[in-house]
């Protein structure tokens, strides 16, 4: 098991690794797995969905990749200080009719001092493509 990264992010080399292990985490499409690296007491905004809790966010994440079919995220840091970042990302999927889809997001991150997130803020957007246009 590696050592957690915690705030304060003090370098991009830092907050960069810190947004790949996120990346890699989501893209095991493991509710479970995904959720433990939120605190109990999470608090996040998905969309227009307003979630509070760690059982909340594994709901959530159920759901959503029940929905999201083969689905596979890219994060990139945009910025950070202290115990925040900020963070653009893409990701594809497609639903039980085969429709695929590119959803463009912003996230807005906060870490508790044990570097588990403690809120999640996302803004996202789908865009209907074609299975031929997707990059991922």
């Amino acid at each position: 098991m590696s050592t957690p990264i915690v705030p304060p992010f003090t370098d991009v080399e830092q907050a960069t690794r810190k947004v790949q292990m996120a990346e890699d985490l989501w893209n095991t499409r493991d509710p479970d797995r995904v959720a433990a690296a939120y605190t109990e007491d999470t608090i996040w905004r998905n969309r227009t969905e307003f979630l509070t809790g760690r059982k909340a966010v594994q709901e959530f994440l159920t759901r959503k990749w029940e929905l999201e079919l083969d689905y596979k995220l890219k994060k990139e840091l945009w910025g950070f200080r202290e115990n925040r970042m900020a963070v653009k990302f893409q990701y594809e999927w497609h639903n039980s009719d085969g429709q695929w889809f590119r959803s463009y997001g912003n996230e807005l991150w906060e870490f508790a001092p044990s570097g588990l997130m403690q809120r999640r803020e996302a803004s996202i957007n789908d865009l209907p493509i074609a299975e031929s246009e997707r990059t991922q």
